[in-house]
């Protein structure tokens, strides 16, 4: 098990066990990521996608699970590939594992190539303008560290027409054209029987069988469900490694990853009749106990957990029993009714169970009035977050060494319009 070293007093006089208990007390929440459970998630999805290689989106910091450790379990565990969103996700990802190849979702622009070269990264090009932006980098510099090629199926949001991907397929048979991959991006693959997913799997196999010799992919997470056709070379998994389900019209096949425990600070009790929390929408029906918790929506519980008269709100696991929100959420603390536990069941500075012992990630975003992907990425930074497994991963603050990729490439002047296509 690591922890931030930037948590965790050192002392020579108290044991390591010690030391970390005495630098959580100082935090009203402990989030706990379990590596292993990561490594397991992304070993079911590679068996499910074989003989497609399975890659690993990290972005958003790992969906909250932190890209760093990610990557380094992951990388640990196999993994050649990782996707990230920015050049700065890049950059903190490629000092956690020199040699994966690591793509960057968000695309090139004028100025950019040296630092995709500088850490050796790829963009992923879904624009004719960026790859000609990009020809010229490579062209003036030399640079041969590869693209890839973003097709849009249906999504309507990022990718090049199939107008577009056809007009460059006589550049990509030419032979040195530098392109890696050809992806595209499911719109509505959690739902199985959508016709969206057929159409796109048509008009994406037939696009990529002209890239000659270049892999193709077009699986998420849930495109990995379903099946051999939608997996081609690579499968892209992301929300499925953290534990959100991907296939939400079943159960869920993967493991939970995220536990997340917050301090009581305070036990009180309220009579019939009372309200409880801003606006006074919540009602004591009888004599209630309340346990008053250091963790509010600044740390990513949504406030649309709240309850009232008339609707029940999220659940918390208080000394091994769920218990529900009373009253709104406010930006640091909670109140659940425990009145229902036995006496001195719960104290002041006990921890309570957001997520975890069966409160899923998917069951908090029902209650939050959205998917899980949002709750992962909400979860706030006034956690201590301690990692448990990843094969003996090293605390972030640590990191593995940037190699040396290439020699620094001099700056580039871009033209004030793009110029034609390398052909």
């Amino acid at each position: 098990m690591a922890s931030d070293p930037k948590m965790i007093p050192q002392s020579g006089l108290l044991s390591a066990e010690a030391n970390q208990a005495a630098a959580l007390a100082g935090f009203g929440g402990v989030l706990t990521v379990d590596l292993d459970a990561i490594i397991a998630n992304w070993r079911k999805l590679e068996k499910t996608a074989v003989p497609a290689e399975c890659s690993a989106v990290i972005k958003a910091d790992a969906y909250g699970c932190g890209a760093e450790q990610v990557a380094r379990a992951l990388n640990k565990a196999g993994c050649k590939t990782f996707f990230v969103a920015t050049i700065e996700e890049a950059r903190k990802v490629r000092a956690a594992v020199p040699e994966p190849a690591i793509y960057v979702l968000g695309g090139h622009f004028q100025n950019t190539g040296e630092h995709y070269a500088q850490i050796n990264c790829r963009p992923v090009i879904g624009d004719l303008n960026e790859l000609a932006e990009w020809d010229v980098f490579c062209r003036r510099t030399g640079w041969t560290g590869g693209a890839a090629i973003h097709i849009d199926t249906g999504m309507n949001r990022l990718g090049l027409t199939l107008a577009e991907a056809q007009a460059i397929i006589p550049r990509i048979n030419a032979g040195d054209h530098g392109i890696t991959l050809v992806m595209s991006h499911l719109v509505s693959a959690e739902q199985l029987n959508s016709p969206v997913n057929a159409k796109q799997l048509a008009a994406f196999r037939s696009i990529a069988s002209e890239f000659s010799g270049v892999p193709a992919a077009l699986a998420n997470s849930s495109g990995i469900f379903l099946g051999a056709p939608f997996q081609f070379d690579l499968v892209r998994p992301g929300a499925a490694l953290y534990g959100v389900n991907p296939t939400p019209e079943a159960d869920n096949p993967m493991q939970p990853v995220v536990d997340l425990k917050a301090r009581i600070v305070q036990i009180r009790n309220v009579e019939r009749g009372e309200s409880v929390g801003y606006g006074g929408t919540w009602t004591a029906r009888r004599p209630t106990k309340l346990a008053i918790i250091a963790v509010g929506y600044a740390d990513g519980y949504f406030r649309a957990a709240s309850s009232n008269d008339g609707t029940r709100g999220a659940e918390v696991i208080v000394a091994g029993k769920r218990c529900p929100v009373a009253g709104r959420v406010s930006m640091d603390l909670i109140a659940i009714d425990i009145t229902d536990l036995p006496p001195n069941a719960a104290r002041r500075g006990h921890m309570v169970t957001l997520l975890g012992e069966g409160i899923t990630v998917d069951e908090l975003a029902h209650h939050f009035g959205t998917i899980g992907y949002e709750v992962l990425t909400s979860l706030g930074h006034r956690y201590a977050r301690i990692y448990k497994g990843g094969n003996a991963v090293e605390p972030l603050g640590r990191p593995a060494p940037v190699a040396e990729q290439t020699p620094a490439t001099p700056p580039i002047e871009q033209p004030a319009s793009p110029p034609p296509l390398l052909s």
